[in-house]
């Protein structure tokens, strides 16, 4: 038997949670709470359940500190965060407080399932549209560091050439970029030139505008 604390704030979405957990033979609900704080002092006085299903934006203490509390304190507990944040710096940061699992509001019931089972047996899990969209993500990044991979040889720029664009496009002047890599004022200008001739662009700011669109620099 899997032992289940809810955590979420919003009456109607815990209670249907519930409901649906509560139909499963191998999964008991033990307690209900609308937030983290009450969350934490039940496992602290009443009983310790083998997964805690939180939301992240709570009042009081919302999932995360919730979650680092638990990593702390309870560390055999599975914390499976169910939300609708889908930022890659949220999931970040929600793995880095000891979330074993991250699923979306929107996640189908087996799936749902699947990850609390997932969990209890000691592994972890993100939810399947964010992997889609992770690897979504991950594919246009390597096509876009391709393509500016081939600017730079269609353009014949060369990596020092590129070290000091990227400076030019963090608006640093020729001296700080001389004093940077340790080169001469004029050699850098020598660059910056031979950068505006192969782009060719008219002047700097067009230069870095040919940069950023290419992938040259961020």
């Amino acid at each position: 038997m899997i032992k289940i604390i809810l955590a979420e704030d919003h009456h109607l979405v815990r209670n249907g949670i519930k409901l649906l957990l509560n139909e499963q033979e191998n999964i008991e609900v033990i307690a209900e709470m609308g937030n983290g704080h009450d969350a934490l002092n039940f496992m602290r006085n009443e009983s310790i359940p083998d997964i805690l299903i939180t939301d992240l934006n709570m009042p009081d203490m919302d999932g995360w500190r919730l979650a680092e509390n638990i990593r702390k304190e309870f560390p055999s507990v599975g914390v499976i965060a169910l939300s609708m944040l889908d930022r890659c710096e949220d999931i970040r940061a929600t793995f880095d407080c000891g979330v074993k699992a991250y699923l979306l509001k929107n996640v189908n019931y087996d799936e749902f399932l699947f990850a609390i089972n997932y969990v209890n047996s000691g592994g972890r899990y993100i939810c399947e549209e964010l992997s889609m969209m992770f690897l979504e993500k991950t594919r246009k990044q390597t096509d876009f560091e391709s393509s500016s991979k081939k600017i730079m040889r269609e353009k014949d720029i060369s990596e020092r050439e590129l070290e000091v664009l990227q400076l030019i496009g963090e608006g640093y002047t020729n001296t700080e970029i001389a004093n940077r890599i340790f080169l001469s004022k004029r050699t850098i200008e020598g660059h910056r030139q031979n950068l505006i001739h192969k782009t060719d662009t008219k002047n700097t700011a067009s230069l870095v505008r040919f940069a950023v669109l290419n992938g040259l620099i961020n």
